[in-house]
């Protein structure tokens, strides 16, 4: 059987049930991989630090976490990687995003900014067990353009309509600066546009001096495609849309059925 050397997980929807939840069966197979097999586990997902490590510390694993889909790399507090949205632009999207009246979060490094709580702030909020910072935008701009940096990622949030509508305007006047894509039918995430799960990964093959044919990565969603089609070995969850798992080399099981531990079995420890 060919010898694997570093998994690259995807988060939600892939490591996590539908409760939101990693499941006992799944944290004992990643621990002998970690453990028995010394195979890093790498967690890669559009969450910030904080959304990711006390997904790590429930794990018992220490590596580094490819946060907002490839634009920061965190290792234990530095940031070998840090790509940022030049705040033009997000004043640009800002303007577009507020005359749809549709919420926008902001995230920079482990912070998330916010200008006032609503609903789909408390359902993030619940999911991923953060508190955002509120803050005045226009205060938070000036910072950025003296400091000449911006956000890793921004988050749009409203009903299915209204994100279909945000995302076709941003694709027709910022596609070319912008990485945009749903992660859900009412959640738009928009990256820098040279940061993909691809590009964080790449960086890390470098550092640890692996290729890529040893590589697993394991997926779900659209955003997971660009990953899964790099790795030696790219494993589409039973739960994914049919365009990611025509692209797979294999397909486990459901985020349900332990569909991550299943395949780890399958291709490392048995």
């Amino acid at each position: 059987m060919k010898t694997f050397k570093m998994v690259c997980l995807d988060i939600d929807g892939t490591l996590l049930n539908s409760r939101h939840e990693i499941t006992e069966h799944t944290k004992q197979v990643i621990r002998k991989v970690v453990n028995e097999k010394q195979i890093p586990i790498i967690l890669v997902s559009a969450r910030m630090p904080k959304g990711i490590l006390f997904l790590q510390k429930e794990l018992n694993i220490v590596q580094p976490i490819i946060c907002y889909s490839g634009a920061l790399i965190w290792n234990h507090g530095d940031q070998p990687l840090n790509i940022t949205i030049p705040v033009s632009k997000v004043k640009m999207l800002y303007t577009i995003v507020k005359r749809l009246g549709i919420h926008i979060s902001l995230y920079k490094d482990d912070e998330w900014f916010i200008e006032e709580f609503d609903e789909w702030v408390k359902q993030e909020s619940e999911i991923t067990k953060i508190t955002p910072n509120i803050t005045d935008f226009r205060n938070l701009f000036s910072i950025w353009e003296q400091n000449n940096t911006g956000a890793n990622k921004i988050l749009c949030m409203a009903d299915f309509e209204r994100i279909q509508k945000l995302e076709e305007k941003l694709k027709e006047y910022l596609s070319s600066h912008l990485n945009i894509y749903p992660s859900k039918s009412t959640y738009l995430e928009i990256m820098p546009n040279h940061a993909t799960k691809t590009s964080g990964i790449d960086f890390l093959c470098k550092e640890f001096g692996i290729q890529r044919s040893e590589i697993i990565a394991i997926g779900d969603n659209y955003n997971d495609i660009n990953m899964i089609e790099f790795a030696g070995l790219g494993i589409a969850m039973g739960n994914a849309p049919i365009q990611v798992k025509e692209i797979a080399d294999d397909i486990t099981l459901s985020n349900d059925q332990d569909g991550v531990a299943e395949a780890l079995k399958k291709y490392i420890l048995s």
